[in-house]
């Protein structure tokens, strides 16, 4: 079976295609030692079947990312047997960049001309016929988002059609450019690389690119070969730096196919996203559009609309499938031992837990709309001045917004950062973000203690994260991380509708994901929880819960965190269970105070815990360890267990410190 590898400049509708082509036969994972998301899938068309890997996004086959060495690696493999470049119409210059770089490795490809309906809208006309005679490969005008265009592609990539060949030719640079690449090919003959790769390697060799230097390990008279190539045409240009040189060749190769084979009107009006961002980008009215935006997200998710739906899903599991399931369970026979652990256990931890599903997903709608809008990037942009104040880069703001979703993928998001320091301190301020986990304990004890003052409370928390990571940050620059930030550059794409099907998509996604947690890990804890709250030590039966080996511990425990106000054996429990996943915090209390639902805990927290109290333990919760599967991959992104372990002490430590604080305060002023 033929594979294809889907590759393009970041927001050139790389996604939405693969969505579209594949529909429900893509497989995720991770790439092979790294924790960059893979995804493949079968294209099926007239009967034929092609596998495709959708590579990240990037701008070059360049390593300078870890985007771009796994695009590039892969690209260099053997198991790629073509390309389908994926280029934005309305962005040419740009996007042809990457695809020189591509048509030099000499595999079959196409190129998916993406956006032609918003190019018609912006009066840009393209000559698709010229453009891929110029390039040598084929050429395929459609629209990802609608649908338009992918019959005579699908044709192609299933091989229904003889479109899919190497490039005819390979480019012409400018200024005997060329004529140097092909002597440079000429002496990589005899090396064991592809052979219709040799002018890609070579024009990386004359950029004096150490990562093929030593993939190819050139023998020294090799180098000086190279060298010697390298200063003849650094002395036929004028140019010292062969790396900006060979850019700027390209650019202006890419130039003159462009000005032959696209059209745009001589009076260009200012499109929408220029007259959208002249307003959520301008000097005044920015912050707080950002701030409105903000508001109106949590607004949905904590207020009315979010506690309606979760009070509707908690009454249908309370009211409905517990009662069913006891007498269901009863009528079979049971015992008693086995309804209590189905019922209040796995039922009463599990449920709990799941009522919150409708808040999270909220969020995670909110957050995909940010994102797929373009939104997002306008917001690294914004806070690329503040961010500065801490020793980061606008770009940070990216991974650190997506922490309010999950602190996993956000860690793994630092990824596309090329300064090591910038990627390091980013990955430790990241998991300061309150990530949806963490919403169900908000909304419970919140809502539980402070009652219709739980939606500021909620907010303060999110704040208070916020500042926390600044002044971390701010301690780490001043510290371990001295070095000066590295630049800001960011793309700020076009603003586009987010699809309906992309929509549902994410929040499928995000849906399937919390389940599957519940499903699985707090299930797995609810049991665990349920049995050792039914045990002594000596693995008897407990006549009560504080005589168990859950209650001994819990008490050996609680005295670290009666200075917080909240020295309660069974939150001390709860704490610990929040290390396996935070929402287990919740399933886990649920079991200890044995009750079925949010409600009726909430009622038993507002007697255990005084408004202080509860803040601070709120505060905790926000601020110590992650979960263990954030855990382990700030431990791989980190490069070891040092960093990690450094890390989540600072972080334990700053929340006992922290929630120390803010009770004491609290307890002064209520």
């Amino acid at each position: 079976m033929r594979t294809m590898a889907i590759i393009g400049n970041p927001n050139s509708g790389k996604t939405t295609l693969f969505n579209r082509l594949t529909g429900s036969n893509q497989h995720v994972g991770n790439w092979p030692g790294v924790t960059v998301e893979r995804k493949s899938g079968q294209v099926q068309h007239l009967g034929k079947q092609t596998h495709v890997v959708d590579l990240p996004g990037i701008y070059s086959l360049s390593p300078y990312t870890q985007e771009e060495k796994i695009a590039r690696t892969f690209m260099l493999s053997d198991t790629t047997d073509g390309i389908l470049n994926i280029v934005d119409a309305t962005n040419l210059e740009r996007n042809l960049y990457l695809t020189m770089q591509l048509i030099s490795l000499g595999l079959p490809m196409v190129i998916a001309l993406n956006f032609v309906d918003e190019a018609q809208s912006q009066h840009i006309q393209i000559d698709c016929k010229q453009l891929s005679m110029l390039l040598g490969v084929e050429v395929f005008p459609i629209s990802a988002r609608h649908g338009t265009g992918l019959p005579p592609l699908l044709d192609a990539l299933t091989g229904n059609a003889k479109t899919l060949h190497p490039p005819t030719h390979q480019p012409t640079y400018p200024h005997k450019v060329h004529t140097i690449i092909g002597e440079g090919v000429l002496l990589l003959s005899k090396m064991a690389v592809r052979p219709c790769s040799r002018p890609f390697y070579a024009a990386k060799l004359l950029e004096n690119d150490p990562v093929v230097d030593s993939e190819l390990a050139l023998t020294e008279a090799q180098k000086q070969q190279f060298t010697a190539l390298r200063e003849a045409l650094c002395t036929h240009t004028g140019e010292s730096d062969p790396e900006m040189l060979l850019a700027s060749v390209t650019y202006d190769y890419i130039e003159t196919i462009v000005s032959s084979c696209v059209k745009r009107p001589q009076q260009q009006k200012p499109s929408l996203t220029e007259r959208i961002d002249r307003i959520v980008l301008h000097r005044w009215l920015a912050l707080p559009i950002f701030l409105a935006t903000l508001s109106l997200m949590f607004w949905a998710t904590f207020g009315s609309i979010g506690a309606f739906l979760k009070n509707c899903l908690e009454s249908f599991l309370r009211s409905i499938v517990i009662p069913h399931m006891g007498t269901f369970l009863l009528a079979a026979g049971a015992s008693d031992w086995t309804i209590d652990l189905v019922c209040d256990g796995i039922l009463g931890g599990v449920g709990g837990v799941l009522s919150f599903l409708p808040q999270i997903v909220l969020l995670f709608f909110f957050l995909s709309m940010l994102e797929d809008t373009g939104y997002l990037a306008r917001v690294a942009f914004l806070m690329d001045t503040l961010l500065r104040r801490i020793g980061l880069s606008g770009k940070s703001c990216v991974p650190m917004l997506m922490g309010f979703g999950c602190t996993t993928p956000a860690v793994m998001a630092a990824r596309t950062m090329e300064n090591d320091r910038d990627r390091h301190m980013t990955i430790l301020l990241t998991p300061f973000m309150s990530c949806g986990a963490k919403l169900p304990v908000y909304i419970l004890i919140a809502g539980a203690v402070f009652g219709t003052q739980a939606f500021p409370v909620i907010i303060s928390l999110y704040l208070l994260g916020i500042l926390m990571a600044a002044f971390s940050g701010f301690l780490f620059k001043k510290t371990v991380f001295r070095d000066v930030s590295s630049g800001f550059v960011l793309e700020l794409p076009p603003y586009r509708l987010p699809t309906f099907e992309g929509t549902i998509r994410s929040m499928r996604d995000r849906a399937t994901d919390f389940i599957t947690r519940a499903g699985t890990l707090i299930f797995l804890m609810s049991v665990l929880i349920w049995f050792l709250q039914n045990i002594t030590p000596t693995l008897s039966a407990a006549d009560t819960p504080e005589s168990s080996i859950l209650g001994l511990f819990g008490r050996l425990l609680a005295p670290a965190f009666s200075p917080l106000g909240f020295g309660v054996w069974q939150l001390s429990v709860a704490l610990l269970a929040g290390l396996v996943a935070k929402e287990a915090v919740v399933s886990t209390l649920l079991i200890l105070y044995e009750v079925s639902g949010g409600t009726a805990l909430g009622g038993i927290l507002s007697g255990v815990l005084s408004p202080a109290a509860a803040y601070a333990f709120l505060v905790f919760i926000l601020l110590y360890m992650p979960c263990i599967s954030a855990f382990s991959t700030i431990k791989r992104e980190l490069g070891g267990w040092f960093w990690a372990l450094s890390a989540v002490t600072f972080q334990t430590l700053l929340a006992w410190i922290t929630s120390f604080v803010l009770y004491h305060i609290g307890m002064l002023l209520f």
